[in-house]
């Protein structure tokens, strides 16, 4: 059983009577079948120059979809590959990791700006922008709702941000204790998810390739044994589904698939995914029996001209 305390409400987060009736109007309709259909497209592309990094998808077929170019969101309707820009961005902002709410808030990951917002994903509108780091020497880079808080990784130290889901209380700092060695100069916590018991977090280290268990009552991090591969080096996202965990390792072109025990003390490696479109991967979300993965390119130029595309993959 998860031992997550309750998820505050939208209206507790936007406030008011006014803001509450929107919501009802402009809400997305009912929920669609959670199966993608033969007919739905297993790639898409995104606007020329997007620069993507994170992906997330809620309980409707749509996919939204964050710049590094300019902290712009875009979403993607998952029945046709069809989209639009829904959050404009601007100058000097960026979209690293990004969830979905079942209310329709997206929580960004704000990378090298060292912040973390909160936009309206019906509207597109900013409601809150948090200060988590300083404005350099960190990278704010993915997210994960858990009970009361937004869980922010920053690669650059050794700690983890919890962002209040509501108008109350304040932003609270994890130190990382325990097994947790930060690396200078490379990306260590990147990908994060929440343990299959809910009574803590999962995350990456990239370099050099490990998974931690982190306690949120004290921060101590517990590396987690690996069976079958040695490392998850290059790992980026992460997705669980039950005790099934899967780590996207961006410039390795692979996503690799892990059965947890129960306390996610021990990582078992059951199978790799590859496919020919993936062209670094780096993050991923589940949509039905599909994962859907944003392609990119980190090793290609980056450009306004440079193309991207999301895929699909079954899981």
């Amino acid at each position: 059983m998860t031992r997550n305390r309750p998820r505050p409400s939208r209206r507790t987060v936007l406030g008011g009577a006014a803001l509450a009736a929107l919501t009802v109007a402009a809400g997305p309709g009912p929920v669609q079948a959670a199966t993608p259909g033969r007919a739905w497209p297993t790639e898409f592309p995104l606007p020329d120059g997007w620069l993507p990094e994170g992906i997330a998808i809620g309980r409707g077929p749509y996919a939204y979809l964050g710049s590094r170019a300019n902290g712009a969101v875009y979403r993607a309707d998952l029945r046709t590959g069809a989209g639009r820009i829904v959050h404009e961005g601007g100058t000097g902002l960026a979209a690293i990791g990004l969830k979905l709410d079942d209310d329709g808030l997206l929580y960004v990951a704000g990378g090298g700006g060292g912040t973390a917002r909160i936009v309206d994903a019906r509207t597109g509108r900013l409601l809150h922008t948090h200060r988590l780091t300083g404005a350099t020497g960190h990278f704010v880079n993915d997210v994960i709702l858990h009970g009361d808080r937004a869980w922010f990784t920053d690669s650059y130290g050794p700690v983890l941000h919890g962002v209040p889901r509501s108008r109350r209380g304040g932003v609270r700092t994890l130190e990382l204790t325990g097994d947790w060695e930060q690396t200078p100069d490379v990306i260590n916590a990147n990908g994060i998810v929440t343990t299959p018991d809910g009574g803590g977090l999962i995350v990456v280290r990239s370099t050099p390739g490990e998974l931690y268990r982190v306690s949120l009552r004290t921060g101590r991090a517990t590396r987690i044994g690996l069976v079958g591969a040695d490392d998850v080096v290059n790992g980026d996202g992460l997705v669980r589904v039950g005790r099934t965990l899967y780590v996207v390792q961006n410039r390795r072109n692979l996503v690799s698939v892990w059965d947890l025990d129960a306390r996610a003390g021990r990582a078992t490696l059951r199978r790799t995914i590859t496919d020919p479109r993936f062209d670094v991967p780096a993050t991923a979300a589940r949509f039905g029996d599909r994962l859907y993965l944003v392609n990119a390119r980190f090793t290609s130029p980056q450009t306004p001209e440079t193309t991207f595309t999301a895929v699909a993959v079954d899981r």
